[in-house]
């Protein structure tokens, strides 16, 4: 343990992986700011809908009108000052908060890779990543320190290692690996791409893409550890990640996977990338090799550190666990599902009719969901039973506004999963009114009329 301990842990090492890291990752999250606001996301996502989706436990965080823009604008300048490293632990915690918050606005716009830039950005503000090429080591002499302790780096290493294996256990189940399920839906509906689109509609193609994508998420992290499997690997990640790129709409998550995936190579490659970097600013490289080593101080502070990253890690290998504490079907109920790295597993839509009624004279009338949610909110609210439970009590709450009395919320919700019949999810007995969100089972889920095998 102790011999542990001193290598991976407290062994000085190069400081130019991490500074490359931080500098590539600041780059990536300024381009999909740039990206998101020219699109004209931020308005169609959070200025245009009448009602936001909300996480469990912060309902308070709401789009903020105009000011949106702003929060938007805050989150790249601080992408842009983790990236040269200026003031770069002020810079961190602000994107950290920033970003956060903007993806705490509304659950519609729930992605994986989101999630994995919030838990990334909060790692990073206890890394010292701007202790080699940057603004503040550059200023202040004293800060500047060319190795720095071995666990700096391989905390990174370790959350891609969970990202990646984790992915790769939440695909060993009978619908991806025995049914091809959902490629077997996707990839067909892509048959006019050049080149791929004839492969893309045979079948035996879903199961090479299913089975191979599950061996790939599984091996990857220790094929990008062992050094002689390393070049390979890294060639596998940029094949895997532009090919899913080309296939899917999943925004700069691939490119985001590639980049981060360099701080796996040896010091000498991000010392190259570094020379090059600092000819295209005309900054000196040299004047940062000091030879100095970062030494961490024992205090109270060390310790409390220690201690949270330690929580931090326990948290993310045992969090895409806690399915296990609810009854049924993962993919049916999704009470445990996000935020758990399971990526594009299931192809699920719905379609919910809601029913309110007055309780004190009985009258009661159907709603359209298209006077209250945007296109794409009423596309996920139909198959989740969160977004389900929170949009009744919405209804609720604006017919009793708009003088309705004792007001009961009932739905009629019937919801497909990866190819199956539409069938029954919410019990249209249920006053959806009546029930409160929390972390318990939802009993008014419809038990799922199938199973599917598998972690």
């Amino acid at each position: 343990m102790n011999t542990f301990v001193r290598r991976y842990v407290n062994a000085p090492v190069e400081a130019a992986p991490l500074a490359v890291f931080r500098i590539l990752f600041g780059v990536m999250m300024l381009l999909g700011i740039v990206r998101f606001w020219s699109y004209g996301w931020i308005d169609k996502l959070y200025l245009q809908p009448k009602f936001s989706f909300s996480y469990f436990g912060f309902e308070w965080v709401k789009p903020l009108g105009p000011y949106t823009y702003l929060l938007f604008a805050l989150c790249g300048l601080a992408a842009i000052f983790v990236a040269l490293g200026y003031r770069y632990k002020w810079a961190i915690l602000v994107f950290f908060l920033s970003f956060t918050y903007i993806e705490l606005m509304d659950k519609t716009t729930y992605l994986n890779h989101y999630y994995f830039i919030s838990v990334l950005s909060l790692l990073m503000v206890f890394l010292p990543a701007n202790a080699y090429f940057s603004l503040d080591a550059h200023r202040n002499p004293k800060m500047a320190h060319q190795y720095v302790p071995a666990w700096t780096i391989n905390s990174i290493k370790v959350l891609l290692g969970i990202v990646y294996f984790y992915a790769g256990l939440a695909k060993l189940n009978s619908d991806w690996l025995v049914e091809a399920m959902p490629l077997k839906i996707w990839l067909p509906s892509k048959f006019g791409m050049p080149l791929l689109g004839h492969w893309l509609s045979q079948e035996w193609v879903a199961y090479a893409f299913s089975w191979s994508g599950a061996l790939y998420d599984l091996a990857i992290p220790f094929l990008l550890l062992y050094k002689k499997t390393r070049g390979p690997a890294f060639v596998l990640v940029v094949v895997f990640h532009l090919l899913t790129r080309v296939l899917f709409p999943i925004g700069m998550f691939p490119y985001i996977m590639i980049v981060s995936t360099l701080i796996f190579f040896d010091a000498g490659l991000h010392h190259n990338i570094l020379r090059g970097l600092a000819g295209v600013f005309h900054w000196s490289k040299a004047s940062f090799d000091n030879g100095k080593t970062l030494m961490v101080k024992k205090s109270h502070g060390t310790r409390l550190k220690h201690t949270f990253l330690m929580g931090f890690f326990a948290v993310q290998l045992l969090f895409p666990f806690r399915y296990l504490l609810y009854p049924g079907e993962l993919f049916w109920t999704e009470q445990g599902y996000r935020f758990s790295w399971r990526v594009m597993l299931m192809e699920k839509s719905g379609y919910a009719q809601f029913k309110v009624v007055n309780g004190q004279t009985g009258k009661w009338f159907y709603v359209d969901n298209a006077d209250f949610l945007t296109p794409f909110q009423e596309k996920q609210m139909a198959f989740q039973p969160d977004f389900i439970l929170e949009y009744a009590h919405y209804l609720k709450e604006h017919f009793e506004k708009d003088g309705h009395k004792e007001v009961a919320v009932y739905v009629d919700c019937q919801v497909s999963l990866n190819g199956r019949l539409s069938t029954t999810f919410i019990d249209p007995d249920v006053d959806l009114a009546r029930e409160k969100e929390s972390f318990e089972h939802k009993d008014w889920i419809i038990p799922f009329n199938d199973e599917i095998k598998g972690i």
